[in-house]
């Protein structure tokens, strides 16, 4: 089993919502951190921990971006932070899994299922070998508390309550650490 973190150059933690029932809208996060123990041979085994800078969201538009982060939606003043931290690993082909953990937003923890699939490894120019995955879900952002939102004159709601999570993870191998001399 090898240690990994995401490579925060060549990863992306977004997301996209729909306004007025239409329009998608994306953002993704550009601070985060993950330590992932991946085993090829036995992906089954695999874990991962994830940490997002709430704080850090991007929709490229300032005004949005500051609602999100206030009291109406992710209150970064008070939850600066959101986590996933997986259960299970489900291996569903030679290639795609599912990641069941723990997802934590605003104080709240629900189980959230990450397709996910399994890219492949190519060296970097630098000989570096970088496992990339990429993985989706769909979670009802109500269940977590962010319930904020404003009813159209034709029916329907400003923002829509389901969100898609996509992510794109290239991952740089943890060297391992070896003991220190003992000095007798």
């Amino acid at each position: 089993m090898s240690k990994y973190v995401i490579d925060p150059a060549h990863t992306v933690v977004g997301f996209v919502g729909r306004h007025m029932m239409f329009n998608k809208v994306r953002g993704q996060f550009t601070k985060a951190t993950a330590t992932i123990e991946f085993d090829p041979a036995n992906p089954a085994a695999s874990t991962l921990t994830a940490e997002v800078d709430l704080n850090s969201v991007n929709t490229g538009n300032n005004d949005r971006d500051n609602h999100l982060r206030s009291a109406d939606f992710f209150d970064t003043a008070n939850n600066p932070t959101m986590t996933f931290v997986s259960k299970k690993v489900e291996v569903t082909s030679a290639n795609t899994g599912v990641i069941t953990g723990d997802l934590t937003i605003k104080g709240v923890t629900k189980e959230v299922k990450l397709n996910t699939e399994y890219l492949g490894e190519a060296k970097d120019p630098w000989g570096n070998v970088k496992p990339v995955f990429n993985a989706h879900a769909k979670i009802n952002r109500e269940d977590w508390g962010l319930t904020w939102n404003v009813a159209l004159e034709a029916g329907g709601w400003l923002v829509s309550k389901e969100i898609e999570i996509e992510l794109e993870a290239e991952l740089a191998l943890v060297p391992e650490e070896t003991p220190a001399a003992v000095n007798a």
